[in-house]
């Protein structure tokens, strides 16, 4: 009965956010920032067995969480990381929020200092129809994973799957697993490499971790900027 109420659970919300959970192991710490109204973090703790926490910016999603009987505060992704300790966590999570934030690259490096690894996804800029809407029409391109008109979208960060690709390497961040992702949130078919995905998924998840250089509270020392 408690495996069919947890099919049952799984199957209402987003796809990426189940791969998402398939990712992270049973009994870890998590911190989803950017949570919303907890979709995810419900998923991890009562399908996953994971001691989840999160992160929203909005009222309305905080509500939302506590209402549920998650554990979530008010914050800022790009202000209130650099108040949670190196290594408090096992995985911070980052899913569909990238864009939004106002420095990428500090985001970025906080996630992996307070999480052993990270999971971040992204609408992917790159996708071939995102790329025709804009040679075509002359406008900016809109989808289910770009929602949002130009003069309202919270999006000032967009990047395509290479762009992201290129940041990582940048800054010695290691990709442990990539996923493209179709419309739907699946895993797309016929990207088996970035710069085929770069093309062909309309969305990606990374699974991140930092083996380099670390200063003697713990925090990665990234390559200069």
């Amino acid at each position: 009965m408690a495996t069919r109420e947890a099919d049952i659970r799984a199957r209402d919300i987003r796809v990426d956010l189940l791969e998402i959970g398939r990712m992270i192991e049973p009994g870890s710490r998590v911190l989803d920032i950017g949570c919303g109204d907890g979709d995810l973090l419900y998923h991890l703790v009562h399908d996953r067995r994971v001691d989840a926490r999160g992160m929203e910016l909005t009222r309305e999603g905080v509500n939302a969480c506590v209402a549920r009987g998650l554990s979530v505060v008010q914050g800022d992704a790009d202000r209130d990381l650099g108040d949670y300790p190196t290594g408090a966590f096992d995985y911070a999570v980052l899913s569909q929020t990238l864009q939004a934030m106002r420095d990428t690259r500090a985001g970025l490096e906080q996630m992996l200092r307070i999480g052993k690894r990270a999971i971040v996804s992204f609408p992917n800029f790159g996708f071939w129809k995102v790329r025709l809407q804009l040679l075509v029409t002359g406008r900016m391109p809109e989808s289910r994973a770009l929602e949002y008109p130009w003069y309202n979208t919270p999006n000032i960060h967009l990047c395509t799957i290479r762009d992201f690709a290129d940041l990582c390497e940048e800054l010695g961040i290691t990709v442990e697993r990539f996923l493209a992702i179709d419309a739907s949130g699946k895993p797309a078919r016929m990207a088996h490499s970035t710069r085929q995905a770069n093309l062909l998924a309309e969305q990606a998840l990374f699974l991140l971790a930092y083996h380099g250089e670390r200063d003697a509270s713990g925090a990665p020392l990234y390559r200069p900027r």
